[in-house]
């Protein structure tokens, strides 16, 4: 558990990012507009990742606004506190990235034509991905045992709440048209062919070198190169990055090397047991 947290509608926040005046206004009084794009991901699912690839085919391909403007004001993450001058400053059609649960989503969007692209990543990777940062971020207490990182995430303690939560309430959008579904290991799999899905789905008509710019300029690589994508902005009492890298390894699978034999075990059983009304088999459990 993260300190300095408070609870809303059984979840957890951090009182140092979020208030309960920001996730209510949020909730109602927030007016989404009809060109929206929202990027929803449970936190460590590929977010930044998203945000580059949206950003550049908002732009068609020009990596411009990507190598001059810092990611998180790019597409700030519509519930921190300390993001709302930034949301507010946002060119249409905005994108707007959240991590919230689902019956925390802006009320204004059901009778809108925005669009949201939710991400999943392999939740065992997710945990790692969350043990290394947990190293840099300054807003959390650092626990060097990974068996406790597991044990929080599966108990639903951490920030944001549970992640099986989370899947299960956007799911129920899964066939509006409005909705995107795609996961972390797809984009690495096919990364230009799930760039164009994403056109597709946005309307946008991107040549075939724009859609070859939006895929070079957000490979892991060129996001890794990039200061304004790879958080070395942030200022150093909020993201100690000579604790880590921010920008890690980004591949799957890398959860193999930090559980144990006993851990994926006990991890599946959670899995299957809290997965088993949602009907539905993802890509990234081939993994």
């Amino acid at each position: 558990m993260s300190f300095d947290d408070f609870t809303c509608k059984g979840v957890q926040f951090r009182a140092k990012v979020h208030s309960e005046d920001r996730l209510k206004f949020v909730e109602n009084e927030f007016e989404v507009y009809d060109d929206d794009v929202y990027n929803v991901t449970y936190p460590k699912s590929g977010t930044n990742w998203m945000i580059e690839i949206l950003n550049l085919i908002k732009h068609d391909g020009d990596p411009t606004i990507s190598q001059t403007v810092p990611i998180y004001e790019r597409s700030p993450c519509i519930e921190v506190t300390q993001a709302a001058d930034q949301v507010d400053k946002l060119t249409r059609p905005r994108i707007i990235s959240s991590h919230l649960p689902y019956n925390f989503f802006p009320k204004s969007f059901s009778t809108s034509k925005a669009k949201i692209i939710y991400t999943m990543r392999n939740p065992k990777d997710v945990i790692v991905s969350f043990f290394f940062f947990r190293k840099m971020y300054c807003y959390h207490k650092v626990n060097g045992d990974f068996q406790k990182s597991v044990d929080v995430f599966l108990e639903g303690n951490g920030g944001y709440g549970s992640w099986f939560n989370h899947l299960k309430g956007w799911m129920q959008m899964k066939d509006d048209s409005r909705f995107f579904f795609i996961t972390y290991e797809e984009l690495l799999k096919d990364h230009r062919g799930s760039v164009i899905r994403l056109c597709k789905f946005l309307g946008k008509n991107l040549t075939d070198a724009q859609i070859d710019s939006v895929v070079k300029h957000s490979s892991f690589n060129t996001m890794k190169d990039n200061k304004m994508s790879n958080l070395t902005e942030m200022p150093f009492d909020m993201l100690d990055q000579t604790k880590g890298s921010f920008l890690r390894k980004g591949v799957s699978g890398d959860w193999k090397n930090y559980f144990t034999v006993a851990q994926s075990e006990y991890f599946d059983r959670v899995y299957r047991e809290k997965m088993k009304d949602l009907n539905m088999s993802f890509y990234c459990e081939q993994e």
